[in-house]
């Protein structure tokens, strides 16, 4: 593991810098194990880590004396004890020091106390994560509060928080400049109120899918600094709030009011006039109809990137103003929107050469001509949406492949005319990252293996319902895809334990799902878990014929497993015993409908893991059945139980 001559040349500042530029783990790993100047330049720098077993904290960190961010967010469990251990004692003490950015989401287990001693422990924090903590209430808002420099904070869905956690935190963290308080249904007017008051520095806040009314609106209208305001789903916001907004916040520049029922043209228009510095506006779902008032108020901003209107009315009228006012855009999105035709679409591909990513979704009357002029005009196009898009045909990927060499993400999901000479000529995009191809009929192994042999970056695959797809095709993917993490072969009933052993060889992969294969067995489970180690995410509901070995062998290989659905599957007592007890890191279950599962089965295999599970879904006959003890100790230990 010496460094060759020719590495020794580089120079440590060179080699933070291609470190730097390494986003994806796969590629840092890599990197490290290169040689040992490698590994000691990322072990002197690395900034943040993501801990699987809290077990491994200490001794990562005696490793790597560089982190400032840590992320707990898939440990199994993080309560008050773990904490104290963790974050208490002599040993901790330089580290916690460092310490600036913590991320405690889905923390179920934690309360109070313990993050009292965290705060106290790391007087250096400036940003925490504690959103989903389904345990998270204005107590515990109060011991955050002590966190003086507090510069960031999440609390979505922290469905505990009320007025008076949120004031605990504004008074004690007044230097906050973002704050998500997105599904806090208890938060009102009065807490936005005291927030705005007591934090002036904010400069992005979201309350969306919040109680919120136009009240809040007057008082987020005196933050002189706040860039970006999430108010998406907020249904009692009106004009009246719009209007306030359109008066303050001189620096805004990202507003979302999708969602928002009760506004109208007119109040987002008095928004507009008021900022001109606007960069990106959503308005998903908000307007039946564009008018043509609004349409013409977006000549007053100069500066927008991005458009949002998804599930209006449009007419070739909204897109020659569109193109007439906003001929600097980056990002358009036209989902569900009635209207959208060809001659619209030139028109805004010959205006807005500078698009980049564009949603077309369910726009179902655009053609092959509507995608030629775009991959024509917009030759920086990233990201195309054209999901139930029926008339596009192969021509429209024989001009992606051949224009659109920088597409990273493309939706074809239900487009009946994706077929293996399209993919052949959409292999042509080597830097594609996401392909979408589900419930497309007329895609065989022969197209999927074009994708396999030329678009090497791919790390997501939907190919949900694709019933052409088999064992040959996966055998292409698993020797030209080996970056694919996410795979989607749900309903791919060509499948068998062959093509299983194919997926085997990917050993990036951590999110499969293979619902309704019925033609694998246990001993295809067995080898897909054997070779791919760092799953996380499985789907196996409907897949009635793996028996107990491929679940035994689940059991041994899997340990990173977080999140399993086994609902009619044909495993047995002993096998979901051995499932959920050795499956160490397992924090969500979908136990419905196990035929070969009795009620004491299941109620052992509930007590292998109450310590860790934090979401399981059962029969709600079962809420019946199963002993009270059980469904006490789970829901203490903060899981929440969904009954089916």
């Amino acid at each position: 593991m010496d460094s060759p001559p020719i590495l020794s040349l580089l120079t440590e500042d060179l080699l933070v810098r291609v470190l730097a530029n390494l986003s994806d783990d796969s590629d840092r790993k890599s990197f490290r194990s290169a040689c040992r100047s490698f590994l000691r330049v990322d072990s002197l720098h690395r900034a943040t880590i993501r801990i699987l077993r809290p077990e491994f904290l200490h001794g990562l960190l005696r490793k790597y004396r560089a982190v400032e961010a840590i992320d707990l967010s898939v440990c199994p469990r993080i309560d008050d004890a773990t904490v104290s251990v963790l974050f208490g004692g002599d040993a901790a003490a330089e580290w916690t020091r460092r310490l600036r950015r913590l991320v405690l989401s889905r923390a179920v287990g934690l309360g109070w106390a313990g993050l009292g001693m965290l705060v106290r422990a790391c007087p250096g924090l400036e940003a925490v994560d504690v959103s989903y903590c389904c345990g998270f209430g204005d107590r515990e808002a109060a011991a955050l509060s002590c966190a003086g420099g507090l510069r960031e904070l999440r609390l979505d869905k922290c469905l505990g928080v009320t007025d008076v956690g949120l004031a605990k935190v504004a008074v004690g963290c007044g230097r906050l400049e973002r704050i998500s308080l997105k599904w806090c249904l208890e938060i009102t007017d009065l807490g936005i109120g005291l927030l705005a008051n007591k934090c002036p520095d904010l400069k992005h806040l979201d309350i969306s899918f919040t109680k919120v009314t136009s009240e809040s609106l007057q008082a987020i209208g005196t933050l002189q600094k706040l860039e970006m305001l999430a108010l998406a789903g907020c249904g009692l916001v009106d004009d009246i709030g719009l209007d306030n907004l359109g008066i303050g916040c001189p620096s805004l520049q990202v507003l979302d009011v999708s969602r928002c029922d009760k506004i109208s043209s007119s109040g987002l228009i008095s928004v507009i006039r008021g900022h001109s510095g606007l960069r990106q506006l959503y308005a998903s779902y908000c307007f039946f109809e564009l008018s043509t008032t609004l349409l013409y108020s977006l000549t007053e901003l100069k500066n927008l990137k991005t458009i949002s209107v998804d599930g209006a009315q449009v007419s070739g009228s909204s897109f020659h103003m569109i193109c007439t006012n906003c001929k600097f855009l980056v990002e358009i999105g036209m989902s569900k929107c009635k209207g959208v035709t060809d001659t619209g679409l030139i028109q805004l591909a010959s205006a807005c050469p500078n698009l980049k990513i564009l949603n077309l979704t369910c726009c179902d009357s655009i053609t092959d001509a509507a995608i030629s002029a775009i991959t024509e005009s917009c030759r920086n196009l990233s990201c195309l949406k054209a999901e139930s898009c029926n008339l596009l045909t192969e021509k429209s990927l024989d001009v992606l492949g051949s224009r659109s060499l920088l597409l990273k993400d493309l939706d074809l999901t239900d487009c009946s005319g994706a077929n293996d000479a399209g993919l052949n000529y959409l292999s042509e995009c080597s830097e594609l990252l996401c392909l979408k191809l589900g419930l497309c009929a007329n895609i065989s192994d022969k197209g999927l293996s074009y994708i396999a042999s030329n678009c090497t970056m791919i790390c997501e695959l939907d190919l949900y319902r694709c019933t052409g797809i088999g064992d040959d095709g996966l055998a292409a993917l698993s020797s030209g895809c080996k970056k694919l993490k996410r795979l989607n072969l749900s309903y791919c009933n060509e499948v068998t334990d062959r093509g299983l052993q194919f997926l085997g060889h990917l050993k990036e992969l951590s999110d499969l799902e293979l619902r309704g294969l019925v033609n694998i067995t246990g001993t295809g489970l067995a080898a897909l878990a054997a070779g791919c180690r760092r799953l996380s995410e499985l789907d196996l509901k409907n897949c009635e014929n793996i028996n107990d070995s491929g679940f035994w062998a689940l059991a041994y290989y899997s340990r990173n497993l977080r999140q399993i659905n086994l609902s009619c599957c044909a495993i047995s007592d002993v096998g979901l015993c051995m499932v959920m007890g050795n499956l160490t890191r397992l924090q969500d279950a979908k136990l419905v409908n196990l035929p070969n599962v009795s009620v004491q089965g299941l109620e052992l295999a509930l007590r292998a893991c109450c310590v860790r599970l934090k979401k399981v879904k059962l029969l709600t006959y079962l809420a019946f059945h199963l002993s009270p003890e059980i469904l006490n100790t789970l829901t203490a230990r903060g899981c929440r139980v969904r009954w089916d």
